[in-house]
């Protein structure tokens, strides 16, 4: 299963000084990412080749790695400290990670880095970047209500934060439209062709459905985990006509809407940016899975599991520089178990987060990371995290995507080491048979090491 504010720290972006310099430079606004996304999409991938290079390559298969003769004293106990802890037994025989510097270009630790593990949750972390490069922070999905022949149709636009209060406004004015005209009877139908007919991801089993990630469709009202979400959404605008004095004539079915109908309503969401924030705090998969569609549609894709990914390959690789070896990626909430991302790939998407020319795209990444400690984020004290002895020191110190399923355990972020200087860590683990709670303590001692409170 997939999991479900302190005032956060000086942000990571680095004022001046040094920088990484793996990946093509590109223009840090909104518009130049986007447009070299569309300069790449004419020439399609080939193979991860076409990525910028790996600064892991020399570590692929080896152990815990860290040339320490060149690190200063900090980080070099940070990674002798790091050798020992990633073979505590909690996490089992099967565990990645990697600590980078990013105010030098520098590999501060790794262990086993290159090797593509079950990454769960943190896979959101290559959704949310397509994301937001490809539609633009400022996107708003829009949710409309049209009329023709005696028909209300309500029409998904992807919005997976549309809400009761949100329909009721749009009935508000329908109610008016059809009064004004003289109406009084109306049918009810939803149109949510936005999106085809959902099916499983590879590595889904029919057990996620609707608890852990609903059916993936165009239309949805309050987040419900519903088979059909947006029949559920039509039911409920029929309610709120009803409450107004409209009468509803029969079921709310699906339909499409015609080109001649007019239109009567529309509610736009919140910013793009604010939507990522939410999926990012709260591993929200359904939110993940609709942005992986309108990211695919934005793009030119079909709104499938196979056109999302596909755009989110291209983005990391052809827009950023961030290495595909060894990346596979099958859903955008990271629940399938077929899904297989390196610690390595993790931490150079993190580190994106660290170059101020990026800010104007990525930065509700950063501020989406839940915080250690942070109340109704999935690194709250709710869920155990940051609360031993050994974690405790770093609470409101370390920014980080949490990734959890049956026999997969991740943390990957940024914290500020010991030398104040930031660190961007990824730690993943898969197969480790100790309670679930024990691993990730275990993890958030790592991220506690990375930060240099735990010594």
């Amino acid at each position: 299963m997939s999991e479900r504010t302190a005032k956060t720290p000086e942000s990571p972006y680095l004022p001046g000084g040094r920088r990484r310099h793996r990946r093509p430079s590109q223009n840090g606004t909104g518009t130049g990412l986007r447009r070299a996304l569309v300069l790449a999409m004419a020439v399609p991938v080939a193979s991860a080749a076409l990525a910028g290079p790996s600064a892991f390559a020399a570590q692929k298969g080896a152990g815990s790695t860290a040339k320490t003769h060149d690190l200063d004293t900090d980080d070099q106990q940070m990674a002798k400290n790091l050798a020992t802890r990633v073979l505590d037994q909690r996490l089992g025989s099967n565990v990645s990670g990697v600590v980078l510097n990013a105010d030098s270009n520098t590999t501060v630790w790794g262990h086993h880095a290159s090797t593509a593990l079950m990454p769960a949750s943190n896979a959101k972390l290559a959704t949310s970047t397509a994301a937001l490069t490809v539609l633009g922070p400022q996107h708003r999905f829009t949710t409309k209500v049209v009329y023709g022949h005696g028909t209300l149709t309500l029409i998904g636009g992807g919005d997976r934060t549309l809400t009761t209060a949100d329909l009721a406004g749009m009935a508000k004015t329908a109610i008016a439209g059809l009064k004004s005209a003289g109406r009084t009877t109306v049918k009810v139908t939803v149109d949510d062709g936005l999106f085809p007919k959902p099916t499983l991801a590879k590595g889904w089993n029919d057990g996620y459905y609707p608890d852990t990630v609903a059916p993936v469709r165009a239309l949805v009202v309050d987040g419900r985990g519903v088979q059909d979400t947006s029949i559920d959404a039509g039911q409920v605008f029929a309610k709120q006509l009803a409450a107004g004095g409209v009468t509803v004539s029969g079921d709310v079915t699906r339909a499409t809407a015609r080109p001649t109908d007019v239109p009567v309503a529309q509610h736009k969401s919140a910013p793009l940016s604010g939507i990522v924030r939410t999926m990012l705090k709260h591993s929200d998969n359904n939110i993940a899975e609709t942005l992986l569609r309108m990211t695919a549609l934005a793009a030119g894709r079909p709104a499938t599991f196979e056109g999302g990914t596909e755009i989110v390959r291209h983005v990391l690789s052809r827009v950023y520089g961030v290495s595909l070896d060894n990346f596979e990626l099958y859903d955008g909430s990271g629940l399938s178990r077929a899904d297989r991302i390196p610690a390595a790939t993790l931490a150079q998407i993190l580190e994106l987060l660290t170059q101020s020319r990026y800010a104007p795209t990525l930065g509700s990444i950063l501020d989406g990371l839940p915080v250690s400690g942070e109340a109704g984020s999935t690194l709250g004290p709710e869920y155990g995290r940051f609360d031993d002895a050994k974690s405790k020191c770093a609470v409101g110190k370390v920014h980080a995507k949490t990734g959890t399923l049956t026999g997969a355990v991740a943390l990957s972020g940024l914290t500020q080491g010991k030398d104040g200087k930031w660190k961007v860590f990824s730690f993943v683990e898969n197969g480790a048979t100790t309670d679930p709670n024990a691993i990730k303590d275990a993890m958030d001692g790592l991220a506690a090491t990375v930060n240099g409170c735990y010594a």
